[in-house]
């Protein structure tokens, strides 16, 4: 599993082991007596030696190389890894000898880059979550009751009018209280739907794809089962992955069908929504209408669950998840 290599005084290689052609592409007979810098990225070449020396002259037995950073190697083909390696040295009557004890650690340092990457449009996700709630609070909720206090501080001045103006007044505002009522309840809707909690995930999916037909006059084909339930955390990630789905579709797709499916199967659950929308090329770099996206895998990962997008331009788009579920945790 892991390369060593020794090198003496000069730093020049007296062994090397078949882990380390493994590592690096080159053959023992290719790298014998040769210079350590060929394994070394050209930019950390002319440190490499001094640091060497100087571990030479402390005396310590051995020390991980690079401290908390990452180091990196170089292959025969010109690739740069990154890899783990601690150094210790050994004094004989014929000088120093250095040993390296490596390992590519490509596979780690790519996934700690993915996680960073995915907390970062996890936080964006939720940033704009709370800036789409604080603009429908302020442009809805503050609007609104602004008004009903201007209205009656109206009425409180004008107890002694007419009495079909003050009629007429109290009318207006009690129309613009049933309409703060009714922006209050689908906020907190959208935040945690009580159908959820009351009903189960089947009717609360069903509530979904009406609301979403209602707002924004697109047909919506809803197949599943209509008493599917799940237990938490099963339950909401489902329900949230089809309400930012359709989200989704509201946004950018310029549908007029989508087609959603919740359905239970062998050993998990089947969640797939199909647009006939403008679509998008897939390849293209991330842009930020993505971090919907972004979204689902999150949910989907915390359950250890996968997402896969299919689109193309003008095409429309179907994004399909796969929940693994447990035995008995599927009602």
């Amino acid at each position: 599993m892991d390369g060593i290599i020794a090198v003496d005084e000069s730093q020049r290689i007296a062994l090397y082991n078949r882990a380390a052609e493994r590592i690096f592409g080159w053959h023992v007979d290719e790298v014998m007596l040769q210079p350590l810098d060929m394994l070394l990225p050209a930019r950390f070449r002319g440190a490499h030696g001094g640091h060497v020396r100087r571990f030479g002259e402390t005396g310590v037995t051995s020390r991980r190389m690079g401290g908390t950073s990452v180091i990196y190697g170089l292959r025969k083909n010109g690739e740069e890894f990154p890899m783990d390696a601690s150094i210790s040295q050994l004094v004989s009557p014929e000088g120093h000898l250095y040993t390296v004890i490596l390992r590519d650690v490509t596979e780690r340092v790519r996934a700690q880059e993915d996680l960073a990457s995915f907390a970062k449009q996890a936080s964006a996700i939720r940033e704009q979550e709370k800036s789409r709630v604080a603009r429908e609070l302020h442009d809805e909720l503050a609007q609104s009751l602004t008004a009903l206090k201007m209205d009656a501080l109206w009425v409180r001045d004008n107890l002694q009018g007419d009495t079909d103006t003050l009629r007429a007044k109290l009318d207006g505002m009690l129309a613009m209280l049933d309409a703060s009522v009714a922006a209050t309840r689908r906020i907190a809707a959208d935040l945690r739907p009580l159908v959820l909690d009351d009903l189960g995930l089947g009717p609360a999916v069903e509530w979904l794809v009406h609301s979403f037909m209602q707002r924004n006059g697109i047909a919506c084909e809803l197949e599943g089962d209509a008493d599917l339930e799940l237990p938490e955390p099963y339950a909401t990630a489902v329900f949230r992955m089809v309400q930012e789905s359709l989200q989704n579709v509201a946004k950018h797709a310029q549908a007029t069908e989508v087609h959603v499916v919740v359905a239970r199967e062998e050993g998990g659950l089947r969640l797939r929504v199909v647009d006939d929308g403008v679509g998008f090329d897939t390849a293209l770099p991330r842009k930020t209408a993505s971090l919907g996206l972004a979204g689902l895998r999150e949910r989907a990962q915390q359950l250890k669950g996968k997402v896969s997008v299919r689109s193309m331009p003008g095409r429309g788009t179907e994004v399909e998840a796969w929940i693994p579920v447990h035995e008995g945790e599927a009602g």
